[in-house]
């Protein structure tokens, strides 16, 4: 991204075939900034209520930031999109090299917008501002590392687990070192049959004052806590964390502590590390590159703690080996994990039989056995009949097929991350409200509530929920580096806009409503599909008494937390329903954005905006 101001998308019609420019309104880049903002913005504009996610009509977009190619650390990029697996607004987010070189393939251009459906497998090729498209059919059925190699630039691709619409295939890039993970943003890619985006491009090299104040927050950077704590362990070190406060999920949610966390946690992740993902002098090292027997991969924290702890598994050689898996076949960990854990528990409860295909499975799953949790990953990755077909459409999905829905736990269709509320439970209230579905990147609340949580009453966890959902809608929309991000928090990247030529506002108060109109913006998409309050009870998992841990014993009550769910959608400005009100819409300049399919609390109908 280049000092300045970008206007532009790329608009591009799979079906028809074409590539435009397409200048976008001066009002969304200032109300929306960037990223997750103009996404939210772009989606519900443009989506008609109940389009189909995996239909030609949805949109995938890859967004950028007015910032991205100037914060420090990697570059990320946003894909938005209407989730296959929930139904939700969707936006995740990866980094590397892919983001890296779009910043500069774009041209200055804040991303590129996806609709329609090829007749063929198709590539996007994207350089100097222009995207071309072309066959790809010697491509489809490949992995995410066969894919990624077949070019040369820096590639996001769908694996063939988002080539059969598993509704929870990521966007693999790096040769499946990055992952746009949860949600399905794959399987979207898939359904138009675009296997991969290729970017060439590079960074453009920044002003004098934007070179002194990257080195300056580079420095910040160093000395905070966060920066400290990447550099020593990254986000392996949750494993460890969640284990010793007793918030681990393990053995599919039925004990909060695992008796072999320290053979899959940070001391096992560093003796098996080759190497740092950065260079050496990098000020964000990134994460740990190990070697398996498959090659070498880059595992993240959701990787021991769902398919290690939350399966009973605690070799890392065989949890890394696990995790490497679905980088290649382009399917999320924390997903698959879950999974598998619901068909270990399902045949133990005598509901489901597998295997059915005892040749793709290799044998009936079980917690700490890697080879049938391998077989069945792959299995639901192709799509084989039976188990794996269902489990194909989410662990909600195939309850609801099979039977078993008590057992793993989800929130809006979503397989929850592995920590355990029932030891942090504002974690409930953040996996409730999360706008994805259950989701610990919008809110993660358990990393302070288990050292303070004695002394905070229902007001200090509602206002901390919503203060970290509002900075991080902030932070994605800018799209700043996953923990190099923390040094923006004190003026939301003011200082930074006020120095670049960018049409976003550089008042930290004006930034923080950025955060809150985005946020209520994706929860009028929501509504617009039906999403309310009955969507945002938690399961009965959460109801019976944790096993084991320092939690033991603890549970969820459910009349509790429907009144601290009210509390929240009250200071949130929105009805009992979970409907924002109009006094809220008016104060955040949303009243002639919502259109008359979307419910608002305190009125019948409002006219849709035009622009």
């Amino acid at each position: 991204m280049t000092d300045g101001a970008p206007t532009d998308l790329l608009h591009v019609d799979l079906s028809a075939g074409s590539v435009e420019r397409e200048r976008l309104p001066d009002r969304w880049l200032a109300e929306y900034v960037g990223g997750k903002g103009l996404g939210a913005r772009y989606l519900y504009d443009r989506l008609e209520p109940g389009t189909d996610p995996l239909g030609p009509a949805n949109y995938l977009l890859f967004t950028l930031g007015p910032l991205s190619g100037l914060l420090p650390g990697e570059p990320q990029f946003a894909a938005i999109t209407r989730s296959p697996l929930t139904g939700t607004f969707l936006d995740s987010y990866s980094g590397g090299e892919f983001a890296s070189s779009l910043v500069g393939a774009l041209g200055g251009a804040l991303g590129v917008a996806i609709t329609g459906q090829a007749d063929e497998p198709t590539v996007l090729e994207i350089a100097d501002g222009t995207a071309t498209l072309s066959p790809a059919d010697d491509l489809w059925g490949r992995d995410v590392v066969e894919t990624c190699d077949a070019f040369e630039g820096a590639v996001a691709c769908a694996g063939p687990a988002g080539e059969n619409r598993v509704r929870y295939a990521t966007i693999a890039s790096d040769g499946g070192d990055h992952h746009a993970g949860r949600g399905g943003a794959g399987a979207v890619m898939g359904a138009k049959r675009l296997k991969a985006v290729v970017a060439r491009g590079s960074q453009p090299e920044p002003s004098r004052e934007v070179a002194a104040l990257r080195d300056e927050y580079e420095r910040r950077y160093r000395e905070h806590d966060v920066g400290r704590w990447h550099a020593a362990s990254a986000t392996l070190e949750t494993v460890d964390f969640a284990d010793e406060v007793g918030v681990l999920s393990t053995r599919g949610w039925q004990e909060g502590s695992f008796d072999g966390a320290a053979d899959i946690g940070i001391d096992a992740v560093r003796e098996a590390a080759v190497a740092r993902e950065a260079d050496g002098d990098s000020e964000i090292p990134g994460g740990f590159r190990v070697e398996t027997e498959a090659g070498e991969s880059v595992p993240r924290g959701a990787t021991p703690m769902s398919l290690g702890a939350g399966l009973g598994i605690d070799d890392f050689d065989a949890v890394a080996a696990l995790g490497q898996d679905c980088d290649r076949l382009g399917i999320d960990v924390i997903s698959a994990g879950n999974a598998v854990a619901w068909t270990v528990r399902a045949v133990e409860a005598g509901i489901v039989d597998v295997p059915d295909a005892p040749d793709a499975l290799g044998s009936t799953p079980d917690f700490g056995d890697e080879e049938a949790a391998r077989g069945l990953i792959d299995a639901i990755a192709h799509r084989e009949d039976g188990v794996p077909d269902a489990l194909a459409d989410g662990v909600e999905a195939a309850a609801e097929r099979l039977g078993g829905a008590d057992l793993v736990p989800t929130i809006k269709s979503m397989e929850l991350p592995a920590y355990d509320p029932r030891g942090s439970p504002t974690m409930a209230l953040a996996y409730a409200t999360s706008d994805r579905g259950a989701c610990h990147r919008r809110s993660l609340p358990a990393e302070t509530e288990v050292f303070e949580g004695d002394s905070w009453d229902d007001t200090d966890r509602v206002r901390l929920v919503i203060r970290e959902q509002t900075i991080t809608s902030v932070l994605w929309s800018l799209i700043a580096d996953d923990f190099a991000g923390a040094v923006l928090e004190d003026d939301l990247g003011a200082e930074w806009l006020s120095t670049v030529d960018a049409t976003a506002p550089t008042d930290p108060a004006e930034l923080l409503r950025v955060g809150e109109r985005t946020w209520t913006l994706t929860r009028l998409f929501n509504v617009r599909e039906g999403f309310d309050a009955s969507d945002e009870t938690l399961p009965s998992v959460f109801e019976r008494p944790l096993a084991g841990g320092p939690a033991s014993g603890d549970a969820i009550d459910t009349d509790w937390f429907d009144g601290l769910r009210r509390r929240y959608y009250a200071a949130r400005g929105w009805n009992e329903e979970g409907i924002p009100t109009r006094d809220l819409l008016d104060r955040l300049d949303l009243l002639d954005v919502v259109d008359d399919d979307t419910p608002v609390a305190g009125r019948d109908s409002i006219a849709r905006r035009s622009d």
